[in-house]
C-alpha cells in the first residue's frame, strides 16, 4: 500500500508539475492512493440494514467500464468532436502513415507474448503501442485483462512524454538531409459535403471489414459528424468541453479500482511499462521506415519524420515533427501533413482494437 502511495503521488506531481495529461492522471493518481485506504469503503462497504456492498469506484468500475465500457465510448464522441478531418482529406495518402505507425501495437503484442503473457493479457498490454489511452483501455477491459490499471497508467505516461520518446528514436533512423526534405502544402479545397460525409462513410467500412470496431469507429466518427454537420454548434462544444472533460476525470478515477496493492505492485507491471515504452519506439520507427520506402519510388519525396505522426496522440506527435523541422530548417513547415498522418492515426488505432476483439475476443 505504501508503494501504491508513492505511485499515486508521483501521478499527481507528473499532472500538476510536468502537465502530463493532467486531467486524467490527476485522478487516476489521487484514485490509487483512495482504493488502497485500509477498509477502503470505495471499494467495499458495510451498510446498516444492508450488509456488504459495492462502494462508489467499485459501482462505477461495474457500470462504467466493465458492465458496459460506457466511458471509454462516451470519451470517442469528445474526441470526434475535437477533430479536424480537414487536413486529411486534402492529401489522403496521409492515411498511409496512420496505418504504418500502429506497427508498434503487434510488435508489443509479440514482446508480451515472449515475456509469458497469455495471448489476451499480450494483446491488451500491445494496445498501449495505439498511442491511445480510452482504446487501450476499451481493449483490456473487454478481453478481461488483469493489467487494466497498469496498461491505463503505461498508455498516458507514455503519450505525455511523446516529445521526449518520438524526437529521440527519429534521429536515430533518419539522416539530417532527410529531415531537411520540403513538402509544399497545398491543399485542395474539403466541401462540407464531403466532411459529412466521411464520417458516415468510414463507419460503414469499418463496420463491414472489421465488424468489432464499430463500437469505437462510431462513436468517435458520431463526435466527428456533430462537429462538421454545422446545425449542432452548442452540442458539438459540450461534447469537445464539458463532457470529454467530465468523462476523462471520472474515468481516471474510475481505473484506480484496478490499482489495488495487491493487483498492481508485481513484476508483470513493471514488464507491462517496458512493453508500452517499446511500442511507442516501435511505432515511431514503423512510420519512419515505411515513408522511407515509399521514398524509393516517388518522384516527390516525402520527410520521413511525418511517418512518425502517424501515431494516435494527437496533437502532441504533429507538433513533435514540426519544431523538429524547423529545428534543422526555418523555413521548413511540416505542420499540416503532420496533421494529416495524426488523425489517420486516430482512426488506424481504433480499428486496429476492433479487429483485434473480433480475434480475441
Amino acid at each position: 500500500m505504501v508503494v501504491m502511495y508513492i505511485i499515486g503521488g508521483l501521478l499527481i506531481y507528473l499532472a500538476l508539475e510536468k502537465d502530463f495529461e493532467p486531467a486524467l492522471l490527476l485522478p487516476m493518481g489521487f484514485g490509487a492512493i483512495l482504493v488502497n485506504l485500509p477498509f477502503s469503503g470505495v471499494i467495499n462497504q458495510t451498510m446498516e440494514g444492508i450488509g456488504e456492498t459495492h462502494g462508489i469506484v467499485q459501482w462505477l468500475f461495474d457500470v462504467g467500464i466493465e458492465a458496459s465500457e460506457a466511458m471509454p465510448l462516451l470519451l470517442f464522441i469528445g474526441i470526434g468532436a475535437m477533430i479536424d478531418f480537414g487536413p486529411l482529406l486534402s492529401n489522403p495518402k496521409m492515411f498511409l502513415f496512420g496505418a504504418a505507425a500502429q506497427f508498434g501495437i503487434f510488435a508489443a503484442i509479440t514482446i508480451s507474448t515472449l515475456l509469458g503473457f497469455d495471448i489476451k493479457d499480450a494483446v491488451a498490454a500491445g494496445m498501449i503501442g495505439a498511442a491511445d489511452g480510452p482504446t487501450a483501455i476499451l481493449v483490456s477491459q473487454v478481453l478481461q485483462s488483469k493489467y487494466v490499471g497498469a496498461i491505463a497508467v503505461a498508455a498516458y505516461s507514455y503519450m505525455a512524454l511523446v516529445p521526449t520518446i518520438q524526437p529521440a528514436v527519429i534521429k536515430a533512423i533518419t539522416t539530417k538531409k532527410e529531415r531537411l526534405i520540403r513538402m509544399p502544402y497545398n491543399p485542395k479545397t474539403v466541401s462540407k459535403r464531403t466532411r459529412i460525409l466521411f464520417p458516415i462513410i468510414v463507419t460503414v467500412i469499418a463496420g463491414l471489414v472489421a465488424p468489432a470496431s464499430v463500437s469505437l469507429v462510431g462513436f468517435l466518427m458520431f463526435g466527428n459528424l456533430i462537429r462538421e454537420c454545422g446545425a449542432l454548434d452548442n452540442l458539438s462544444k459540450t461534447a469537445q468541453n464539458e463532457l470529454a472533460n467530465l468523462v476523462t476525470l471520472l474515468l481516471g478515477i474510475t481505473i484506480s479500482f484496478s490499482m489495488v496493492a495487491e493487483k498492481f505492485v508485481t513484476f508483470d507491471t513493471l514488464k507491462i511499462m517496458v512493453i508500452g515504452l517499446l511500442a511507442f519506439v516501435f511505432d515511431t520507427i514503423g512510420g519512419v521506415m515505411f515513408a522511407k520506402f515509399l521514398n524509393l519510388f516517388s518522384k516527390n519525396k516525402i520527410n520521413p519524420m511525418i511517418g512518425a505522426a502517424g501515431i494516435s496522440a494527437f496533437p502532441m506527435s504533429a507538433r513533435v515533427v514540426q519544431k523538429m523541422a524547423l529545428a534543422e530548417d526555418k523555413q521548413n513547415h511540416l505542420l499540416m501533413h503532420a496533421i494529416g498522418a495524426n488523425v489517420s492515426g486516430q482512426i488506424a488505432s481504433v480499428v486496429a482494437g476492433g479487429v483485434l476483439l473480433g480475434f480475441f475476443k
